[in-house]
């Protein structure tokens, strides 16, 4: 057998291996794709009442407590996905508890900044009195969602890294459902409640997340879960504990914070270029995301997998099914590209759009956002490896790094010195960035230095 074909016969796993995957992505995927469908009817909600702008510059803030509050449930998981490889049940638990008390201060922060700030924020993405005053009436209410928001991501990622996503599946989709709906009654006003607009989707999220904290609660407590214990035991972690988990922890937040402002700065070099183009965008976007149960599933399934190997002290057997993920990723992301590139037209017609311009746009935006969804997935799983072995500040540099130093200095150029107005032709060219990011990380992959048994360090 050649070189090149035993080469890529590494990429090429057993069936067990598949099996596996499946196992603890599938149901991340299904959670995933059921929570971004409601959530398309969710926003198809929010366009009859002509509020698609309003909402999405108001849930730029929430997506930086959602990108913070990922990097610190990661964080901890990497622990406690290492102690569930070496049946530490102690482990867990401090991981557990270390990363609850982390999450809830950043809920704090992000909830003092926009109650205090709120419209100063806002007026940064978009200066449309109409779309601010609006923005705001969602804010003041969806602030509140902040606490129960960092619990559930907590309790979803506790889940993943003990390998048991079913839980986090049943209860998300449960969640989202219950936010359809409460969005239907008190946007409409149906069943005898009044009329509230926005006003009502904002409700309608904060009650949806506040159930969910209640569901997880209850049933992890019944189950008595490895993570779970008395307070006592949740937080009985020392200052030597908490100084080390915060060391892998604190890159990956710096890496979410600066990635998720990032992001945000993006919509607010778009921003500029009008309320039809902003839009295109979002309808683009939501839809896009429909397909990140693919890349979220993955993501899950590296994390679990590879950090419970390394729990066990088996570098070998990381190292070998790094090499099988990228082989699944390279036929995940094909199909996906294909599949999106076709239902384009379709997804964005389920969207109330009026204007043909902005229609046009959005199709071009989602085939494009295929492309940039398919490296993503290589860079996720990219990502997930490095993190599973606490490789935390090489990732921030290769995440976040590459968006301030390549990403959004070419968007910056594109909109304010070549005056491109052609959102889809500028957001094609900014995936540069996703490509030298796939490239730098895949050498740090491969040389290595990721593979590393964490589980000693908190003795």
């Amino acid at each position: 057998m050649t070189t090149i074909a035993l080469k890529l016969k590494s990429y090429i796993a057993p069936k067990h291996f598949y099996k596996k995957v499946a196992f603890v992505a599938l149901p991340i995927t299904i959670q995933h794709l059921l929570n971004n469908m409601m959530g398309v009817v969710d926003g198809i909600m929010v366009s009859v009442i002509n509020q698609v702008t309003a909402v999405g510059t108001a849930l730029q803030i929430e997506m930086l407590v959602l990108t913070i509050t990922y990097g610190v449930a990661s964080g901890a998981s990497i622990y406690i996905a290492q102690f569930f490889g070496s049946k530490d049940a102690a482990g867990q638990r401090k991981a557990f508890g270390f990363g609850m008390i982390l999450s809830l201060l950043v809920a704090l922060f992000w909830f003092l900044l926009a109650l205090l700030f709120g419209e100063t924020i806002i007026r940064f993405y978009i200066q449309d009195p109409t779309v601010v005053e609006n923005s705001l009436k969602y804010l003041n209410i969806t602030m509140y969602s902040y606490f129960p928001f960092a619990i559930l991501m907590m309790f979803s990622f506790a889940y993943r890294s003990i390998q048991k996503t079913k839980i986090p599946m049943v209860i998300g989709v449960v969640s989202m459902a219950l936010n359809v709906i409460f969005n239907y009654i008190l946007i409409f006003g149906h069943f005898g409640f009044p009329t509230l607009g926005i006003v009502g989707a904002a409700y309608g999220t904060l009650l949806a997340r506040l159930i969910a904290v209640g569901f997880y609660l209850t049933y992890a407590i019944n189950q008595k879960e490895s993570f779970i214990g008395k307070p006592s035991e949740i937080f009985s972690f020392n200052k030597h504990q908490w100084k080390v988990m915060s060391n892998r922890t604190y890159p990956l937040m710096i890496n979410e914070f600066f990635f998720g402002l990032g992001s945000t700065l993006f919509i607010r070099f778009y921003g500029t270029l009008g309320t039809n183009a902003m839009d295109s965008y979002y309808v683009a976007f939501k839809l896009s995301q429909m397909f990140m149960f693919v890349v979220m599933g993955i993501n899950a399934a590296t994390a679990a997998i590879l950090g419970a190997d390394l729990g066990k002290g088996d570098l070998d057997k990381a190292k070998e099914n790094a090499h099988h993920f990228i082989g699944l990723g390279v036929t995940l992301s094909l199909t996906m590209i294909m599949i999106i590139m076709l239902l384009a037209p379709r997804l964005v017609g389920l969207y109330q759009l009026s204007d043909q311009m902005v229609i046009d746009s959005a199709v071009l935006i989602v085939r494009f956002f295929a492309l940039r969804l398919a490296l993503r997935m290589f860079n996720v799983m990219i990502f997930s490896s490095l993190r599973a072995g606490g490789d935390s500040r090489f990732l921030t540099f290769l995440d976040a790094g590459i968006l301030w130093l390549v990403g959004l200095p070419l968007a910056y150029v594109l909109v304010y010195i070549l005056k491109l107005d052609n959102l889809p032709i500028i957001l094609l060219i900014v995936q540069i960035e996703q490509v030298i990011r796939l490239i730098i990380g895949s050498i740090r992959v491969k040389k290595g230095s990721w593979l590393n048994n964490l589980t000693h360090e908190l003795a």
